[in-house]
């Protein structure tokens, strides 16, 4: 059986990572196989995520590993962190976390999900959306977290419904935001126009919202800013923005006719999910952090300052 022992310049990467470097495999085939037990160290059964040292030994059955690469289109998830309950992921932009039509489907976290945890499928209040506690737009990326079981997924949802659960994100808007920091707390309801939600103002009827941001850095034509939501509606973070006429970079739905400002090309949205703080099943708080894609980093150094 083929093996790869570790070196001193391999120390502290993760089992799954190390072996789809250096196989060239996806990650979610290597994942299926480390959580089947075909792929060990030190001759004991590990998980995706533990950490190599030196003088481990990694055994893999290249057969086996050869035909799993073959086998299935689900996508690869970035897994951050996994315990026995739940686990948290990096999510690409471009990927749907589950199904949106019926007579359509496309490659989405769902189908990542069953395929490394058929246990899953069971678990959460609809059978579309096994362990999904919450969603990330198609061309957001970032951090989410999903339940692996049935008494995380209540868990969560009641930490979502408390608001205990922190998000921030990362955007860059057009324009130039008139403060340094600020609350908009516009109500949001569902538009008439298929797939679109709506600020409200005054009396109108809607849900409450409450998105706050800081700015971190000015352009001539945009402003990058740290957003942190206090509830959580659907599109809040886009609708919000464009509401009171920033809309977010990339976005082709929620736009703002006649904008003064030349169009930054993006195939995305500058939204990216980057810390998440919530409550383990043992009692801990623990927050996680992903930085910028780099698509992202490298727009913001083309960008002219003021």
């Amino acid at each position: 059986m083929p093996t790869i022992e570790i070196h001193a310049d391999q120390t502290g990467q993760r089992l799954d990572k190390l072996l789809a470097d250096t196989m060239e495999a996806s990650r979610s085939a290597i994942q299926r196989l480390i959580k089947h037990g075909t792929i060990t160290v030190n001759g004991k059964q590990a998980k995706s995520a533990a950490v190599l040292e030196p003088g481990d030994r990694v055994y893999y059955p290249e057969a086996e590993l050869t035909i799993a690469v073959k086998d299935g289109t689900a996508p690869v998830l970035d897994v951050v962190y996994e315990d026995d309950d739940l686990l948290v992921i990096n999510k690409p932009a471009g990927l749907l976390v589950h199904e949106a039509l019926k007579d359509e489907h496309r490659a989405t976290v769902v189908d990542g999900l069953l395929e490394l945890y058929p246990e899953i499928a069971h678990v959460g209040d609809d059978p579309m959306r096994p362990g999904i506690v919450h969603r990330l737009d198609k061309d957001v990326s970032g951090l989410m977290v999903i339940a692996k079981t049935q008494e995380a997924f209540e868990a969560l949802k009641r930490q979502f419904q408390h608001r205990t659960i922190h998000k921030e994100y990362l955007a860059l808007v057009y324009g130039t935001l008139p403060k340094e920091t600020d609350t908009i707390s516009l109500k949001i309801a569902r538009s008439k126009e298929k797939g679109r939600m709506v600020a409200r103002t005054g009396l109108q009827d809607g849900k409450e919202a409450i998105t706050q941001y800081d700015v971190l850095k000015r352009f001539s034509t945009a402003t990058y800013a740290r957003v942190k939501i206090l509830t959580g509606r659907t599109h809040q973070i886009r609708v919000h923005f464009q509401a009171i006429g920033y809309p977010i970079v990339g976005d082709k739905l929620y736009k703002v006719k006649r904008m003064k400002f030349r169009e930054i090309p993006l195939p995305r949205l500058f939204l990216h999910s980057h810390k998440l703080s919530i409550r383990l099943m043992d009692g801990h708080e623990k927050q996680f952090a992903t930085p910028l894609p780099e698509e992202l980093e490298m727009l913001l150094r083309t960008l002219p300052t003021l």
